[in-house]
């Protein structure tokens, strides 16, 4: 009998999960894009604010800047040399407690001597070096002093060093300088290409316990080493030139006294050769808290501040080509935490799937919505449409009981003929060519089709219709916030027709100083037009075009503007802009308001502003056209032009 055992599933991700869904979010961005954002600035302000539960880009700024501010009020950096100086007074006041009742010569030749050492902490420790303590509290307290300094010295050069070597050892200082020794030939094999990845794992094996964040590799290790290098000389250049000076000089006596400043002179040059960035100036930083920081915690602290800045910059993602593949996971992970680090990851997956799920193409500055996208863009704003519309406005098929194309079936067949698009009927083909096999006597068991056997479905017949939308795209649309609602109701449009109307022919016409056609794949993305002049008379020229050419079609046009005609079209094909509407414009369009009467295309027309010219102008066209003048409310335009269109086409279709 099999064994099985069951565990969570790790190899890759998960077969069973349900695909990533980006399209909500794609609406997210569809607003911003609609009200005139590019798609990297929507798409930007979408990463910026977050999505579903995940914190967005402000979120995680936010707490950059909240860590910045504990970490700049943590302590004073010049904190070493207040604890070398309390240190080395200390042992200085005990050794003079020791000399006073001493009435010897001797006693009062040492005092002379304590007396004149020099105000700098670092030359008094390198002169008290040979000095014979009388008193074996004040030699503690100096040898504590050094201790320390050799402790804080390495821990700023090596994160967690000071922890190793809490307990003074000789032993423990000899595996520092074997250690030392041992990265400085494992850098030069690697410069030589002689290093191995288990060279570096036999490293780690024997020192592991003196670098706590576990670097996996050589560069990793290098890496960490030239952020505390780099950490240490940003301390250095935020203190005065006096106390740079005076820690330098500490510093430099430490290791000296701990015989390690050859070493770590030769790793310093070894890590610069690969590292050139650590030979240029580095910026100082500035702390204020009261508490004085020793030499390694001020070298940390002035570290997480480097990379809270790094993260800050690629957070903020204001620069050419910004991507948030430039934003440093393990830096995030240290000042943030590995929460930060997931809403990080989901905002990167969610960038990606836009991309890979075909909603966005491009890179770095020039992202573009697909044609997909611009498609869910239109469905979901006729989702919205049809859910502010009342039930009763929700009708407006226009079928024809007539044996046609693009209807449901109907239940009748007949025979196929070259050029039917119907449906195949499969039943009453396999059954006709049944029938005619059994009468030509073909043998049992085989049957051929040919053409005369097939039979195809018929259909109700829907018709047709052309439809044209004309929208003001003039500057005074983007004043009166309308714009973004326009070009919803242009996509709300094109996606009812699509889905529910195939057969119809759809225009979309923008007019300012010129009028064009607007194709369903750029309104998302359009731009209103900072020019002057309403042209309606080129744009019901463009229509008309639109309308002859399909002259089978029932004709719908629709026109959404804001302000009565200000521009016309002239005979050189420059437009002619006045204020107020010159007569040559006014007559020019009323000229093409009636050959679209002439073509029985009703014009409704849908006003964006209570204007008395322009609702004097419109109604002067419903008198001459027939057609319908609509005061609409911008945030309900689409409710108006969609249910207006199904009520068009439904009262066409009972004529």
């Amino acid at each position: 009998m099999a064994n099985y055992l069951y565990g969570p599933y790790d190899d890759g991700p998960d077969p069973l999960a349900a695909p990533y869904d980006v399209r909500e979010a794609l609406d997210e961005m569809g607003e911003r894009i609609l009200g005139g954002d590019n798609t990297r600035d929507a798409l930007r302000d979408l990463l910026r604010r977050g999505w579903q539960d995940r914190q967005g880009l402000d979120d995680l700024m936010r707490r950059v800047r909240e860590r910045q501010r504990e970490l700049r009020n943590a302590g004073r950096l010049d904190g070493m040399l207040d604890q070398a100086r309390e240190l080395l007074d200390e042992a200085l006041e005990t050794e003079r407690g020791a000399l006073f009742p001493d009435p010897s010569d001797d006693a009062r030749l040492r005092e002379a001597e304590l007396d004149n050492l020099p105000n700098d902490t670092s030359r008094a420790i390198r002169q008290l070096a040979e000095y014979d303590w009388q008193s074996q509290a004040a030699r503690e307290k100096f040898e504590q002093l050094r201790d320390l300094l050799r402790r804080e010295v390495l821990d700023s050069q090596f994160q967690g060093m000071k922890q190793s070597l809490e307990n003074p050892d000789p032993a423990a200082m000899q595996r520092v300088k074997d250690m030392l020794a041992d990265l400085r030939q494992m850098l030069d094999a690697d410069t030589r290409g002689e290093h191995t990845q288990q060279d570096f794992d036999q490293f780690m094996g024997q020192y592991g316990d003196m670098f706590p964040d576990s670097p996996q590799n050589l560069e990793e290790l290098v890496d960490s080493l030239t952020r505390r290098m780099q950490a240490a000389q940003r301390l250095l250049e935020s203190l005065t030139d006096e106390q740079r000076e005076e820690l330098a000089n500490l510093m430099a006596t430490a290791m000296e006294d701990a015989g390690l400043a050859a070493e770590l002179s030769a790793l310093g040059d070894a890590l610069r050769a690969r590292r050139p960035e650590l030979g240029q100036r580095q910026p100082g930083v500035r702390m204020s808290g009261g508490q004085p920081l020793g030499l390694g915690d001020a070298t940390s602290a002035v570290a997480d501040l480097a990379d809270l800045a790094d993260v800050e910059s690629a957070l903020g993602q204001d620069y050419a080509g910004a991507n948030l593949e430039d934003v440093d996971e393990e830096a995030v992970r240290r000042a943030l935490g590995r929460q930060a680090v997931d809403d990080l990851q989901a905002l990167r997956r969610l960038e990606r799937e836009l991309q890979r799920q075909g909603y966005l193409a491009g890179d770095g500055g020039n992202l573009e919505l697909t044609p997909k996208a611009v498609r869910r863009l239109g469905d979901t704003a006729l989702r919205r449409v049809f859910a502010g519309l009342a039930d009763g406005m929700r009708s407006g098929d226009h079928d024809r009981r007539d044996a046609g194309q693009a209807g449901d079936t109907t239940g009748a067949t007949r025979e196929w003929e070259f050029g039917d698009e119907q449906p195949i009927d499969v039943p009453g083909t396999v059954r006709s060519a049944l029938l005619r096999s059994a009468a030509e006597g073909v043998g049992r068991g085989r049957v051929r089709l040919t053409a005369q056997d097939f039979r195809v479905a018929e259909t109700e017949r829907r018709s047709a219709a052309a439809v044209c939308l004309l929208v003001d795209l003039s500057y005074s649309m983007a004043l009166r916030g309308t714009w973004a609602v326009a070009k919803q109701t242009a996509l709300a449009l094109h996606a009812l027709l699509r889905s529910k109307y195939p057969q119809d022919a759809i225009q979309v016409v923008g007019f300012s100083n010129y009028a064009r056609e607007l194709h369903e794949t750029e309104l998302a993305g359009l731009g209103w037009d900072m020019v002057q002049g309403t042209n309606l008379h080129h744009a019901l020229m463009i229509a008309g075009r639109h309308l002859d050419k399909h002259p089978e079609h029932e004709p719908v046009v629709l026109i959404v503007t804001d302000g009565e005609p200000t521009a016309h079209l002239m005979r050189d094909g420059r437009p002619w802009f006045d204020w107020p509407p010159a007569p040559e414009t006014i007559e020019l369009t009323l000229a093409e308001v009636d050959k679209m009467t002439r073509r029985h295309a009703a014009l409704n027309i849908f006003m964006l502003a209570d204007d008395d010219r322009l609702a004097a102008f419109v109604d002067n066209v419903a008198k001459r056209n027939g057609g319908r003048v609509l005061r609409a409310t911008p945030e309900h335009l689409g409710e108006y032009v969609v249910n207006d269109f199904l009520r068009t086409r439904g009262a066409r279709r009972r004529r």
